[in-house]
């Protein structure tokens, strides 16, 4: 009763005039940036980043919540209408939305993904609430060993989750893991790789990652692009739509069944709790189980509902399984969660088993805000802004883009006054751009740099409890099971797969 209590007091806070303001400004910002293509919710919380020094903490929670959220559902809106998804979990909306567009469907296929964007969210945020005490109950039983055996899992999940690029993700991830090593030693006061430099001792923040990874290196690559828009004006002119034409008619919700936007939404949480997975897995699971159930499979890929339902009730219901792991284990879903993981490290809290005991106050207002963003925000803010948000799209570039750069430099001066930070930004902003132009995926090092600290302090506390014996990690029931999960994972998703595409 008293966890039912922080919720209700949660959703108290949430609507108070102070905060409230936050879970609003907050959607309508992630709604601009899922929207428009080249930019992604990710990027809207890097960029809220610096500002979290001066915020209260739970006004930035609930504003990166609501900011997920927004990024996950608006970027069906380009999906449908111009056929470029605007966060790339809608490229299975987009193989629907497209062809119900050229019909002249184009508006009721976005009322289907906010629909179901809204059931999934709102579940999602439901099952968070519900799973998470579990989760870390659960966590309270693992000891070192098994904490090792755990964010290893987590590490190499998330590189073999890229796909066609489980090398490269390894040489990322393993960056990111030497870049977090920089600055005092986690088990010794003692200094590495600081190469004589002061400012160095303090190791590298979070914070210059993430704004040189995710938003100088976007700079770069979108300087590469020559039109002056993001989206012809013309595109954008050739599809009309009116507010009333995104409410979806009620046989249809019927023929796709509440059965299918439930089992879709669990699917979605269930991706999301799996570290790296991300929202693109979780929408091409769902889509695949979908068509596999469906009774009439023909139709998808010509603008079935059934398609845009289960994609983006998915990916909806993902944005809350990735807090999963992260809360309860300090790990996070997929690279947004790392960023807000870098906000509650901003203010000096760090996730963990008794995260929720402890800090269930500053978390609840963020459970109460995702699902409010889903539950009321995501229906109510497309049919009254729908129309006016296609348009975002033809915004020039050189505008959009030379404001992003101020934000994100100036942002990380004022945070800490230091031409050290923005210089770090800059340089790993080149880091990243040079990354993605040669298919290393920047996610992978943004988490590396996340979880190597825990890694490499979890190992040396297992081998100083067994005189440095490795036969610790195969004896602790604990780390096997996790190491066993780690071979189950490889098995279905490196060695199984190429064979069953070899058979087909």
């Amino acid at each position: 009763m008293d966890y039912v209590a922080e919720l209700m007091r949660g959703f108290a806070v949430l609507m108070q005039p102070d905060i409230l303001p936050y879970l609003i400004g907050g959607y309508l910002i992630g709604t601009f940036f899922g929207a428009v293509p080249g930019l992604t919710s990710m990027l809207a919380i890097a960029l809220l980043l610096p500002l979290t020094y001066s915020l209260d903490v739970t006004a930035a929670l609930v504003a990166c919540a609501s900011i997920f959220m927004a990024g996950m559902c608006s970027g069906s809106i380009t999906a449908t209408t111009i056929n470029i998804p605007g966060a790339p979990a809608s490229m299975m909306t987009a193989i629907e939305g497209y062809p119900m567009q050229q019909r002249g469907e184009g508006a009721k296929a976005l009322g289907h993904a906010a629909l179901a964007s809204m059931i999934g969210g709102a579940l999602g945020a439901v099952l968070l609430m519900v799973v998470a005490p579990l989760a870390t109950d659960a966590a309270l039983l693992i000891r070192t060993p098994g904490k090792f055996a755990l964010i290893a899992f987590a590490l190499i999940v998330i590189v073999i989750s890229q796909r066609g690029a489980i090398s490269k993700g390894l040489v990322a991830t393993t960056l990111g893991v030497m870049v977090a090593t920089v600055g005092i030693d986690v088990m010794q006061p003692v200094t590495r790789f600081t190469f004589g430099t002061a400012v160095l001792m303090q190791g590298i923040d979070i914070m210059p990652l993430v704004i040189g990874a995710f938003a100088i290196s976007e700079l770069l690559v979108q300087a590469e692009n020559k039109s002056a828009r993001t989206v012809e004006a013309a595109d954008v002119k050739a599809a009309p739509i009116r507010r009333r034409d995104f409410i979806p008619p009620w046989s249809e919700v019927r023929e796709i069944g509440f059965y299918r936007y439930v089992k879709c939404a669990v699917i979605g949480y269930a991706v999301g709790v799996l570290p790296g997975a991300g929202g693109s897995m979780a929408a091409f699971v769902a889509y695949a189980e979908s068509m596999r159930s469906s009774k009439h499979p023909e139709k998808y890929g010509k603008g079935s509902v059934e398609g845009i339902a289960a994609a983006e009730g998915a990916n909806n219901a993902m944005c809350s399984g990735a807090f999963v792991p992260m809360l309860s284990f300090g790990i996070p879903g997929d690279p947004t969660t790392a960023i807000v993981l870098g906000v509650l490290v901003i203010n000096g809290l760090q996730p963990g088993p008794q995260f929720l005991d402890s800090q269930m106050a500053l978390i609840a207002p963020m459970f109460m805000a995702l699902f409010i963003s889903a539950l009321v925000l995501v229906p109510l803010t497309l049919y009254l802004l729908g129309p006016w948000f296609v348009r975002i799209v033809s915004i020039r570039r050189d505008i959009l883009y030379a404001s992003i750069a101020v934000i994100a430099l100036v942002g990380c001066y004022v945070a800490t006054y230091s031409m050290f930070q923005m210089g770090l930004a800059l340089l790993f902003g080149i880091l990243a751009y040079f990354l993605r132009r040669h298919g290393y995926p920047v996610a992978c090092l943004l988490l590396g740099f996340v979880l190597g600290p825990s890694l490499e302090e979890y190992c040396r506390r297992s081998l100083s409890i067994s005189d440095g014996s490795p036969l610790i990690f195969l004896t602790s029931p604990d780390s096997l099971f996790f190491l066993a999960l780690t071979g189950v994972f490889y098995y279905f998703m490196v060695i199984r797969k190429p064979q069953a595409r070899q058979h087909a």
